[in-house]
C-alpha cells in the first residue's frame, strides 16, 4: 500500500532535504505533494527523478494524505498544524512549537519509538531541535548501559542550522576576501560569522542561558530521563553544515571508553571513528551528506567518577531534521500505529 505525503516548506533547506530523503530511502509514497507560501505557487523542486511544482498550502485539501512533513517554522505550524491533523493528517513538525506540549510526542525512533502512539491526541508528532537529536542518538546506549547522571556539553553549530540567508551570509562574507580589522556586513548574526565564533544561538534568557541551550536540557529530559541533568553552551561556527558537540557525562555506574566504544558501535544510527592518531576522527566535513551521528574521541573524563568524554558530529539537515522526520514517519508504519481521525 502507497501513502501520501505532503512537504510544507518545501522550498527551503530542510523541506528540500525532505524530499530527497523520502526519495532516498524509497519511502512508499504513492504520491508526494510540494507545498510552500502562496510567492512560491509553482516553484519546481526535486523528488528523485521527479519534479515537483509547489501548491499553495492555504488551499491545499488535507483530506486523504497520511503524513505532513511540516518545515515552515513555528509560526506556520502554530497555526497550521492543528487544522491539518483534525483532516486526520499526521503532522510531523520539525519548528519547535510542539516540543514541549504534554499532548505531542517529542520523538527520535532510536532513543524513543514506543511514546509514538501517544500522537492520537493531537495528530501531531514534534521533531527535536537538530543539536539535541544527534546528542541523544548516541547518550540512549550508554544512558541504558550505566545511567548517566549529567551531561555538560558544547555544540559548534553550522549555518545552515539559522537558514538559507545564514548560509548566504557565510559565504558573502568568506569570499569578500575579509582582512582583519575591516568592516562586514552582519544582518542574520549579532556578530561577523566568517573566521569567527559567536557564543550565542536564539536569544538569552533569565538565567543568562539562550533558548537553543535551554532546548537542549527540556528535550533530552522529555525524550531520555527527567532526572538527567544537562549544562550546554552552543555556538555558532562557519561551516556550513554539520553540527559537532564536545560532551563530559557523569554516569551512576562505572563505564570505561573500551566498554562505551563497543556499546556505541552495535547502537542503531551511530557509527564510531575513534582512532588515537592524527585525522582519526571525524569532522563535519565528512559527516555532510551522511545518515549516521559519528562519535569520536572516547575517552575518560578524570575529574568526577564514572566519566567519558565524547565528540559527536552529524549532518544536522539530515538526522538534526529531514532524516529524523522519515524515520518517524517509517516507525508509525513499522509499528501500525497510522490510523484515521474519527
Amino acid at each position: 500500500m502507497g501513502y501520501k505525503v505532503a512537504v510544507v516548506g518545501a522550498t527551503g533547506n530542510v523541506g528540500r532535504e525532505m524530499l530527497n530523503v523520502l526519495a532516498d530511502r524509497r519511502f512508499p509514497a504513492d504520491e508526494v505533494y510540494a507545498l510552500a507560501s502562496r510567492r512560491s505557487i509553482g516553484h519546481e523542486v526535486s523528488y528523485g527523478d521527479k519534479t515537483l511544482k509547489c501548491r499553495d498550502l492555504e488551499t491545499f485539501d488535507f483530506r486523504g494524505v497520511d503524513f505532513c512533513l511540516m518545515s515552515a517554522g513555528s509560526t506556520v505550524s502554530k497555526e497550521w498544524s492543528p487544522r491539518i491533523g483534525q483532516q486526520g493528517c499526521v503532522v510531523i513538525d520539525n519548528s519547535s512549537c510542539w516540543r514541549y506540549d504534554q499532548d505531542v510526542p517529542l520523538i527520535v525512533p532510536e532513543v524513543n519509538p514506543e511514546a509514538i502512539a501517544g500522537y492520537t491526541k493531537k495528530y501531531i508528532i514534534a521533531n527535536p531541535n537538530c543539536s539535541t537529536a544527534q546528542m541523544v542518538v548516541a547518550l540512549k546506549p550508554l544512558h541504558d548501559a550505566a545511567t548517566i547522571k549529567r551531561i555538560v556539553v558544547s555544540t559548534y553549530q553550522s549555518v545552515s542550522g539559522a537558514g538559507k540567508d545564514a548560509m548566504d551570509e557565510l559565504w558573502n562574507q568568506t569570499k569578500g576576501k575579509y582582512v582583519p580589522g575591516q568592516e562586514v556586513d552582519a544582518k542574520k548574526f549579532t556578530k561577523q560569522i566568517a573566521f569567527n565564533v559567536i557564543p550565542q544561538i536564539d536569544v538569552f534568557m533569565e538565567d543568562g542561558y539562550t533558548k537553543e541551550e535551554w532546548k537542549m536540557l527540556a528535550e533530552t529530559k522529555k525524550i531520555m530521563d527527567p532526572k538527567i541533568k544537562v549544562s550546554a553552551t552552543c555556538v555558532r561556527v562557519p561551516v556550513f553544515v554539520g553540527h559537532s558537540e564536545s560532551l563530559n557525562i557523569e554516569f551512576e555506574r562505572p563505564i570505561s571508553p573500551e566498554e562505551a566504544r563497543e556499546i556505541l558501535r552495535n547502537a542503531p544510527g551511530v557509527a564510531v571513528v575513534d582512532k588515537r592518531e592524527p585525522g582519526g576522527y571525524v569532522t563535519p566535513i565528512e559527516a555532510a551528506g551522511e545518515y549516521d551521528t559519528y562519535v569520536s574521541r572516547i575517552r575518560e573524563d578524570a575529574t568526577v567518577e564514572n566519566g567519558l568524554a565524547l565528540w559527536i558530529v552529524s549532518d544536522n539537515l539530515l538526522k538534526g531534521a529531514a532524516l529524523n522526520t522519515i524515520q518517524i514517519a517509517e516507525a508509525m508504519l513499522e509499528r501500525n500505529l497510522l490510523k484515521k481521525a474519527a
